[in-house]
């Protein structure tokens, strides 16, 4: 039995895989989120622990008893600060916190290696230009840094003691020379930091540590091996067999991820595409991001006083019409790919005294259809072919936001079994393989597919005419998201 551990953005997930890799136990428990300011997203490294024991804890004790190795995953970039006695010194700052819109672009001008050894634009998302702000705006907290963790390794150092990270995350950091996988001392040094204040870096299938005993104690468990594990979309991609090169998937999470994987290291910065390590040995990656996707469907349910998500769907579905008049642009909390406008705000065009909660769903699923279909542009303008496209995370268990996707995207959506556990997927997948080396094939193969949704005819037309629209919208309204203070 091997257990993977992913730390989410609104909870933590835990997933037990058998010997034969099947998936014979999830659960998970809610992370609270603060955005004390504008532009600010924020979470405490203990809620992350205290949801982490709850997930454990709802799994079965007596599957629990003979997990033989952990695997861990979770939300990349968020800037974890320890002091000395590996407190942490305030709360993390979040992926998708966009307050160092300056600091992104000095450090982009001051160390030209971000772009070149580093794989990526400087975004206020990563964590380098996190610490920069840090460094200028909290100097007191910046002097005492001791280590910096991102959000799983914090995990991983309550559960073991180590300090301890993946190359596919810590790729996320833009502190990394991403093709020979390590440490780049003058991106650290472009940050005031220096190597020892970073964790070691391990492959994701490699052992960073032993489960403590008050852990193991605490989950039924044996004193197991810790694997490295990986970033959450590397890990996601893990789970599905998304491993060879021009394998792809689409993550519909509180973000949205088109995930490509490529036998050697490739990057196009100027697309705002992302280029990191995969968590596979001799593996990358190219990943597009845009900051909301599912989470604007529970913005839009809160809008229309909606119970959840589904339900709401499912008005889209009745009464909403594809392609019709109400656009949504879906930049709730800015945008990565390929704008990289931290500024860019949700604008929902078009409303008419006909327009209700089945209108605005439908809204919001081409929306971010659109802007995943933006994302998988710039990442064919770094020259990988996809051969096919797996759909992982929360939205994917909808069948109808899988048929405007296809329609969208003008391309095959594969559905695989397990598909909706995404990334704790994968970390169980990387723990299991640390204990039963076997070919990648036998491994992270592709789990069985369950659906394949091809684009229907009409429904490309339609939405290809209103993709337009929604491109002229935001180009229209780009001068108009001049943002607020950077406080």
């Amino acid at each position: 039995m091997y257990l993977g551990i992913d730390i989410g953005t609104s909870s933590v997930k835990a997933l037990l895989l058998d010997d034969a890799g099947n998936v014979v136990g999830t659960s998970s428990a809610e992370i609270p989120i603060s955005r004390p300011r504008p532009l600010w997203s924020e979470q405490k490294p203990s809620d992350w622990w205290t949801a982490t024991n709850m997930a454990v804890a709802g799994l079965d004790v007596n599957k629990r008893h003979k997990v033989r190795a952990v695997g861990l995953s979770g939300q990349m970039h968020g800037a974890t600060l320890l002091d000395k006695s590996l407190t942490p010194l305030r709360p993390a700052i979040l992926w998708n916190d966009g307050r160092s819109i300056l600091e992104s672009a000095e450090l982009q001008s001051r160390e030209p290696d971000f772009v070149t050894k580093g794989g990526n634009i400087v975004m206020p998302g990563f964590t380098a230009p996190k610490l920069e702000w840090v460094r200028q705006h909290e100097p007191d907290v910046f002097a005492k840094i001791h280590k910096v963790l991102l959000p799983k390794d914090y995990v991983r150092l309550r559960m073991t003691g180590e300090i301890a990270s993946d190359m596919s995350d810590s790729a996320g950091t833009l502190w990394m020379d991403v093709a020979k996988r390590r440490w780049h001392a003058p991106l650290l040094a472009a940050c005031g930091l220096s190597e020892d204040q970073m964790p070691t870096l391990y492959e994701g299938p490699e052992e960073t540590g032993i489960l403590r005993q008050e852990a193991a104690e605490a989950w039924g468990m044996d004193r197991v091996p810790v694997v490295a594990g990986g970033g959450d979309n590397a890990a996601g991609a893990v789970g599905v067999g998304v491993v060879d090169e021009g394998d792809a998937l689409l993550s519909l999470g509180t973000s949205g991820v088109i995930f490509v994987a490529g036998n050697k290291f490739r990057s196009n910065p100027g697309s705002a595409a992302h280029a990191f390590c995969h968590a596979l040995p001799d593996r990358w990656h190219l990943m597009s991001v845009m900051l909301s996707a599912a989470s604007c469907l529970d913005w839009a349910c809160r809008a229309t006083g909606t119970k959840n998500a589904e339900i709401l769907i499912e008005k889209a579905e009745q009464d909403g019409t594809i392609a019709g008049q109400e656009v949504f642009l879906p930049y709730l909390s800015g945008e990565r790919t390929p704008h990289n406008n931290p500024y860019a705000s949700g604008v929902l065009f078009g409303l008419t005294h006909d327009t209700g909660a089945a209108q605005i769903a439908q809204a919001v699923l081409e929306g971010v259809a659109f802007g995943m279909a933006d994302g998988l542009d710039a990442l064919l303008a770094c020259g990988i072919d996809i051969k096919s496209i797996s759909v992982i995370g929360g939205g994917s268990q909808s069948v109808y936001w899988g048929r405007i996707l296809a329609a969208v995207l003008k391309r095959p959506l594969f559905y695989r079994d397990g598909a909706s556990s995404g990334p704790a997927l994968g970390a169980a997948r990387l723990a299991r393989y640390s204990q039963n080396p076997m070919s990648y094939e036998d491994a992270f193969g592709a789990p069985a597919t369950t659906n394949v949704i091809e684009p229907h005819d009409a429904d490309m037309d339609r939405l290809e005419t209103k993709r337009k629209k929604f491109t002229r919208l935001y180009g229209a309204l780009s001068d108009e998201f001049t943002g607020a203070s950077n406080g």
